[in-house]
This record gives C-alpha cells, sequence and structure tokens, in this order.
C-alpha cells in the first residue's frame, strides 16, 4: 500500500525502513548451514571467526547472513547494477500489480524509481570505492546498521547522506536524497505529495540542523541535532532485534 505516515518521510527513517526490506527480505532462517559454503563463489568470504570478532554478529547469524547474501549474489561479488536490481524488488514497477488493484479505491498507484536511492545506499556500502560490495562489506555495513551505538548509525547515516564524502552535507546533496526518496516512494501516494515537497523537507532540514547558517551541515551539527529529535531516535531503533 503507497500510504505513507510522516515518519517515513524522513530521510533517516526511511533509509532504515526500506534497508529493514532489503536485509529481512535476503534472509532465509531455514537455510543456515554449519559452515559457509564457498564452493560455488568466486569470492571467498573471510572465515567466520574472522567475521565475528570484526562485526557484532554471532556465528549462526553470519550463516544466516550468508545464505541470503550468496542467494542474491551467487558471485559472492554485488556492482551497482545488481545492487539496483535486488532493491528494485521492494519497489515494483506499474500499476497491474495486485495489490495495487485490490487497493485501488484507496490510494492511487504509480510506478516508483529506487534506482537513485540504491546508488547511493550501494556507495555507503562500498566503503573502499571500489565499484563492489562483498559479504565482509555487506556485513560490515549491516553490523553498524543494526548492531551498533546511536552514535555508530547516525555516523552511518550521515555517510550515506554525504555523497561526495568531503565531510559536509550541502543542501545540493541533500535534495538529491529526497528527491530519489520520493521518487521511490511514487508521486500518486496517499495522502498525495506535493512537487515542492523534497525542497521543503530540505529547507526545514537545514533549519533545524545547519546551527552556525554557514548553508552546510557537519558531523557534529548533524549528531547533535539528531541526537535531540525524538522521531529521528525512534528510526535509528527500528534495527533493533531484527535478527
Amino acid at each position: 500500500m503507497n500510504r505513507c505516515p510522516r515518519r517515513c518521510r524522513s530521510p533517516l527513517g526511511q533509509a532504515a525502513r526500506s534497508l529493514y526490506q532489503l536485509v529481512t527480505g535476503s534472509l532465509s532462517p531455514d537455510s543456515v548451514e554449519d559452515e559457509f559454503e564457498l564452493s560455488t563463489v568466486c569470492h571467498r568470504p573471510e572465515g567466520l571467526e574472522q567475521l565475528q570478532e570484526q562485526t557484532k554478529f554471532t556465528r549462526k547469524e553470519l550463516q544466516v547472513l550468508y545464505r541470503g547474501f550468496k542467494n542474491e549474489c551467487p558471485s559472492g561479488i554485488v556492482n551497482e547494477e545488481n545492487f539496483k536490481q535486488i532493491y528494485s524488488q521492494f519497489f515494483p514497477q506499474g500499476e497491474n500489480s495486485k495489490s495495487c488493484l485490490e487497493a485501488k479505491f484507496t490510494f492511487h498507484c504509480s510506478s516508483t524509481d529506487s534506482s537513485t536511492y540504491a546508488t547511493f545506499l550501494f556507495n555507503a556500502f562500498d566503503t573502499n570505492h571500489d565499484g563492489s560490495v562483498s559479504f565482509e562489506d555487506f556485513v560490515a555495513g549491516l553490523s553498524v546498521i543494526l548492531r551498533g551505538t546511536i552514535d555508530d548509525r547516525l555516523n552511518w547515516a550521515f555517510n550515506l547522506y554525504d555523497l561526495n564524502k568531503d565531510g559536509c552535507i550541502t543542501k545540493e546533496e541533500m535534495l538529491d536524497i529526497m528527491k530519489s526518496i520520493y521518487d521511490m516512494m511514487g508521486k500518486y501516494t496517499y495522502p498525495a505529495l506535493r512537487e515542492e515537497a523534497p525542497r521543503e523537507h530540505v529547507e526545514s532540514f537545514f533549519q533545524k540542523m545547519d546551527r552556525n547558517k554557514d548553508g552546510v551541515v557537519t558531523i557534529e551539527e548533524f549528531i547533535e541535532s539528531c541526537q535531540k529529535d525524538e522521531n529521528i531516535m525512534k528510526s535509528m531503533q527500528l534495527f533493533d532485534n531484527v535478527i
């Protein structure tokens, strides 16, 4: 259903919700095995013990995550196009899906486009900027998102929004993020989203977070402002006890 409550319109909230879908959609708890199956993949992940030391996941959790990752990425490596394809599964295209037909008297269905937001998300996981995300990259990011402290999660979110990785968020960067989120949600959600909504959201974001009014948001401003916002703090807790 395309109904989108107000809390979903927060960039942090949408990032959390969509990542939750990506993670839980890839997990297959019934397929846990004693060890990683490495014979059919091109990229061999690090051993369980080493990944346990580097992340906050247990051995069993790593096994479950690996099975989900391998199911979607048999080669053991995800490039940007693969990532977009996987991510688009959670935001179906077109107006002829069963859910749209069943709900046509409740809301307006529309095509959605998750590709731009998926690119931003991919870049956040691709921490060494080599154009690919390995299983190690994937679980390292998830460990921060699912098990990290509030500061860890906020640092990760800041990196997601800091598109050129220069240590600050500009209005242009945040507008690109917001447009990608609204594109992903669809143009005919209920209640309807106005065309100027992304820019208004950016202005609200900067009024709240750009404390010295210099036109950019630093990591310090970002974390301090987020920690004082009850809705953002709730968004940061969406992943607690996911797995």
